[in-house]
């Protein structure tokens, strides 16, 4: 869930991984900066391409760039995790092929309104999609100081997480924390001065929590993966891109247990469970950026690509 550059991530490693049909249905989950879209519409002929994002800002753009490949492509303003609602609406049984790049768009980052930036003030926002309710500035100034530890620890990986959560406490009580400068300031004063000395930016793993608490992006994941291995065609790819390693396990350990069989005890002489594979994993292990693409775009070093195919 790190930030979205103009260059599709591992970009011909999803194209290989989606084996595109030009007259297949294909889904991108996260339009971004169309980057992946447009290349995926490009193969298409017959075919017809569903492109989603929950930020609407998103979808603006994508107009323009994907004008091109226009009449091959579905614009949807909806979160990936509602896949079901989206295939029906669309009028869609089975797809060929979805993709899934977990990363942040950069737009959002850095459109300073919208809250995500620790390096900007303004107001404590971090909204994907702006419909929602629940704002980071709720999160920081009504959520209980254990819950704000806990998402700090979990989320942001941040060792310094009791300290900022009982800072935060401290400081709302004497008034709202309202701005992302006001938010970086105090997690400044209960960080150690060698935190501080780090040569990142102190308050970029708590940002990083609070937003994916405010978006329940883990979440999202987890209900999407679910939802899109039933909606596959026999032979759909599915690929999707991490950047975190808390994505990464969710995506790993939701396609192996899909790829599982037979779930019976070792020592039952028959299978009773009947449960048998519903997807096989095309790669073992995670696709990772070759040497060319780290030299022009070193943001590619954590994504991770995981491919499955539809039994």
């Amino acid at each position: 869930m790190s930030e979205y550059t103009h260059a599709p991530v591992l970009l011909e490693e999803c194209l290989q991984g989606l084996a595109i049909r030009p007259e297949g249905i294909y889904l991108d989950g996260t339009l971004g900066r169309a980057g992946h879209s447009l290349e995926i519409a490009r193969r298409l002929t017959t075919g017809r391409l569903i492109c989603v994002d929950r930020d609407q800002a998103a979808l603006d753009a994508a107009e323009d760039k994907l004008s091109p490949v226009r009449d091959r492509v579905t614009l949807v303003h909806r979160n990936f995790d509602q896949l079901e609602e989206i295939l029906n609406a669309a009028g869609v049984d089975g797809v060929d092929g979805m993709l899934f790049d977990l990363g942040v768009s950069s737009p959002q980052l850095d459109d300073p309104e919208r809250g995500f930036s620790y390096q900007a003030d303004a107001p404590l926002d971090m909204r994907m999609d702006r419909r929602e309710p629940l704002t980071a500035q709720t999160v920081v100034n009504t959520w209980p100081q254990e819950e704000l530890k806990r998402i700090l620890y979990q989320y942001g990986e941040e060792r310094y997480a009791p300290a900022i959560a009982g800072a935060i406490l401290r400081a709302r009580e004497k008034g709202p924390i309202e701005t992302t400068g006001a938010l970086v300031e105090v997690i400044r004063s209960a960080m150690p001065p060698q935190a501080l000395r780090e040569k990142q930016h102190p308050a970029k793993r708590s940002f990083q929590a609070i937003r994916i608490a405010v978006n329940d992006e883990l979440g999202a994941v987890e209900r999407m993966l679910q939802a899109a291995v039933p909606r596959l065609k026999p032979g759909g790819r599915l690929c999707v891109i991490s950047f975190h390693s808390l994505e990464d396990r969710i995506v790993k350990t939701a396609l192996a247990e899909f790829a599982r069989g037979c779930t019976c005890p070792p020592d039952f002489p028959v299978c009773v469970c009947g449960k048998t594979p519903l997807v096989r994993l095309v790669n073992r292990k995670p696709i990772t950026a070759g040497a060319g693409e780290l030299e022009r775009n070193p943001r590619a070093r954590s994504a991770k690509l995981r491919v499955a195919e539809k039994r």
